[in-house]
């Protein structure tokens, strides 16, 4: 290449690279500009139009906040929510073929013998809906309570079934569905992250925090795992001999050197990381004041159960009402235990899925009452669910059937529940057999409840994504997905 050839593509690559980077670093039209200034003003903008970072809602929400109870481990619904008396007469017997052809299970192997109900059934408010002996004080809801009992996903191993739960996928990386919503919506406080997750059971999920990431979404909007022991937040507190005056004049250096860090280079995870600690900040004064159940009376702590200082469902249940009158967007519960397969007749379902029922009957009754007299179900959703369902035979692993009485699991019927804004109160959805083992009417898809949740929200699932990797990315992903009007308040007059 001659020499005033060569100097020309250099200027002219010089040229490109300082165009480049004068976009990123002075166009105040740049995608970083533009996602600082929506961070600024995602709290005003939220209080006034009901918007968020995008513009947001497609149409009229019903829902402005979401609790969502999971249960890890995935309860039986046939202990719980399925009365199938006609399984009784098959206790102990060989299952049908018709059960096991074709299908694929964790456990069983060969033939399992039927596994009848394990505890007694009644109907209960004006709805008539079936609940058993082990929820008494959940069983006064049903009258608000929509229940979903054709619920079906694609997955059958706990890890991947819960990451289709909350993310819409099977595998890692992708948002979870409070990201998608804190994202599409922002918060209504901007003290406080628009997404919290509360944990309770002793352990993470299998997959820990993958359930609450923001995937390929900006990091600032995966949700922030709070504690009901403690600090609310790791490393919330300032250092010993620290004030917060002194933190305040080293975070505006920090910020200096990130804003000088993104100019040059253009990394918007760099805002950011801005973001980040301007909120962490915020939270150092309005953390501690929302997550101090001390500040509710000792009435309403009784009605929860609830006990200062533990780390327990009921507390979270407590902790979850406090932060959604405070605007936190989606707040998220996780309570693990629910794997009760059982190792002997002693613990399979009786010691474990007895204590885990008694641990969450009281908190959630006391939930729904209080959100309910404080005309907080007008605007927030509660959900209820596993992550599947469990078989109508024992787990059967290598013929030890008599050893291990427990259910295994069933991705092909759930039960889930929604109570409160936008859904059908007193209402159940979908039926399965009379042995409770696959769905006969109604079916609805994990996708098909991510989109009803999202449009509650104001959120049309077709439109809300976001290109990554060749796609436009969606919680509901590519394949087809529907709202499922029949769940929703005034459903006959619903349109979508």
């Amino acid at each position: 290449m001659k020499l005033d050839t060569l100097q020309c593509e250099i200027g002219r690559r010089h040229l490109e690279l300082a165009t480049r980077r004068t976009f990123l670093k002075d166009c105040t039209t740049g995608l970083g500009a533009l996602w600082l200034a929506s961070q600024q003003a995602t709290a005003a903008a939220s209080s006034r139009s009901e918007s968020g970072p995008l513009g947001l809602p497609h149409h009229t929400p019903k829902v402005k906040r979401v609790i969502f109870l999971h249960m890890i481990g995935a309860p039986s619904q046939l202990e719980l929510f399925e009365n199938k008396p006609e399984l009784i007469a098959y206790d102990g017997k060989d299952c049908p073929n018709e059960f096991l052809k074709g299908k694929r299970f964790a456990f069983i192997q060969g033939i399992p013998k039927m596994l009848g109900p394990q505890y007694p059934f009644a109907q209960y408010g004006e709805s008539g809906a079936w609940v058993s002996d082990r929820l008494p004080m959940f069983a006064k809801h049903v009258d608000d309570v929509c229940f979903i009992k054709s619920m079906q996903t694609d997955q059958f191993n706990h890890g991947p079934a819960q990451l289709m739960v909350h993310t819409g996928q099977p595998r890692l990386g992708y948002p979870s569905i409070g990201s998608w919503v804190t994202w599409g919506l922002g918060t209504e406080n901007e003290d406080l992250p628009g997404f919290i997750v509360l944990l309770s059971g002793g352990r993470q999920p299998r997959v820990g925090k993958a359930l609450w990431s923001g995937g390929f979404l900006p990091s600032v909007y995966q949700g922030v795992q709070c504690r009901s022991q403690g600090d609310p937040v790791l490393n919330i507190s300032n250092p010993s001999g620290e004030s917060r005056q002194e933190r305040r004049v080293l975070l505006d250096a920090l910020t200096k050197l990130n804003q000088q860090s993104y100019n040059t280079f253009g990394d918007e995870e760099t805002l950011a990381r801005i973001a980040q600690y301007e909120l962490a900040f915020r939270m150092q004064s309005a953390a501690p004041e929302a997550m101090d159940i001390t500040q509710e009376p000792q009435q309403v702590r009784d009605s929860y159960g609830a006990n200062p200082g533990a780390e327990s469902f009921a507390n979270n249940c407590l902790l979850a009402r406090r932060l959604a009158e405070r605007g936190v967007r989606f707040i998220q519960l996780f309570d693990w235990g629910w794997d009760t397969h059982g190792s002997n007749e002693s613990e399979a379902l009786n010691v474990g899925f007895r204590r885990k029922c008694k641990q969450i009957d009281q908190p959630i009754s006391a939930l729904l009452t209080d959100l309910k007299q404080r005309g907080m179900m007008e605007d927030t959703l509660v959900v209820w669910s596993g992550e599947f369902g469990r078989t109508s035979m024992r787990e059967n692993r290598g013929g030890a059937e008599m050893r291990f009485v427990g259910r295994d699991h069933n991705p092909h019927a759930f039960t889930l529940w929604m109570a409160g804004a936008g859904v059908r109160a007193g209402y159940t959805h979908g039926e399965t057999d009379p042995m409770g083992f696959s769905i006969v009417r109604d079916p609805v898809h994990i996708r098909d409840f991510h989109a009803t949740l999202l449009h509650l929200l104001g959120l049309d699932h077709r439109r809300l994504s976001i290109p990554f990797q060749g796609l436009n990315q969606k919680l509901t992903g590519v394949k087809e997905a529907r709202v499922v009007t029949e769940v929703l308040a005034n459903s006959a007059a619903a349109s979508v």
